[in-house]
């Protein structure tokens, strides 16, 4: 099924947490000189603007980064100020949100010239879309299954691997398949840096992924959670949005709630963030 285009959903209270996230692992990567590998499973456009007939379809930014772009002047985060700053960057004009950058513009940002980026997008329009985006020379767009590329990728040429893994799960199957790749990969590179997002919605479909990571032997997977709204039963829209995090580097957790402490608060009076060990070594 080929039928997902994040453009409905882009800049939504999801991506914030999903980038934020990324941008926090990723900088801390950066403080050692050897060459990492980034894969990006599921790269969508990369660049998306607010505007197109798609994202104003839903508008669900505005319930992500649009309050934060608001008080963006008042935040007192030393992690949530560098992405900002990183946000305004990505802006044609620096005082006017007209766009949000997908995971491709995140992770090619920071490139050195030891790095990789392997982008990977399944999508027919999407890959002709991330085609037209300009990128480093050391990004490579790859139009195929990234969970397959993965897989067959590891392992990589350079001492590390950082990896962001965030399907649609529009296929219930698509947990347990990331399960799958996961264990596959970390059997290859253990030391390998994984990021998994996941939607928490009423079915409930996540407790596949998270039962088969914590039976998987894999140790060090951290988890955290944010919470739009309670979950309700009856419902079927996404009330949260889940990261895991497979060794993840030190003091992210700190740095991550200290954000989260002034983003929950624009995102409604019900948002909530909880965050704490899947599996511990």
């Amino acid at each position: 099924m080929l039928s997902y285009q994040h453009a409905y959903h882009a800049g939504n209270f999801a991506d914030i947490h999903k980038h934020l996230t990324l941008y926090a692992v990723t900088d801390y990567l950066l403080r050692k000189k050897t060459a990492i590998t980034y894969v990006d499973t599921h790269a969508g456009r990369g660049l998306y603007p607010l505007a197109t007939k798609e994202t104003q379809r839903l508008q669900e930014y505005r319930e992500g980064v649009w309050p934060l772009w608001q008080a963006r002047r008042d935040l007192n985060s030393v992690l949530l100020n560098a992405w900002m700053e990183a946000l305004v960057n990505a802006q044609p004009e620096a005082d006017e949100l007209t766009r949000y950058p997908g995971s491709p513009w995140w992770l090619s940002q920071p490139l050195r010239e030891q790095d990789r980026l392997k982008l990977y997008e399944l999508h027919p329009g999407e890959h002709g879309h991330l085609e037209g985006q300009a990128l480093p020379k050391q990004a490579q767009r790859i139009y195929g299954d990234g969970l397959a590329g993965l897989r067959g990728l590891v392992p990589v040429p350079t001492p590390r691997l950082c990896a962001l893994i965030d399907p649609s799960y529009e296929r219930k199957t698509e947990y347990q398949e990331v399960v799958e790749t996961v264990v596959h990969t970390m059997a290859k590179v253990r030391h390998a840096v994984v990021m998994i997002w996941y939607p928490l919605l009423p079915a409930g479909h996540h407790h596949t992924l998270l039962t088969g990571l914590e039976e998987s032997g894999i140790r060090k997977i951290w988890r955290s959670e944010l919470l739009l709204r309670p979950p309700n039963q009856q419902g079927h829209g996404m009330y949260g949005s889940g990261m895991l995090v497979i060794n993840p580097p030190w003091g992210l957790d700190e740095h991550l709630a200290a954000a989260m402490a002034h983003i929950t608060p624009l995102l409604g009076k019900e948002s909530r963030y909880h965050a704490g060990w899947l599996v511990e070594e």
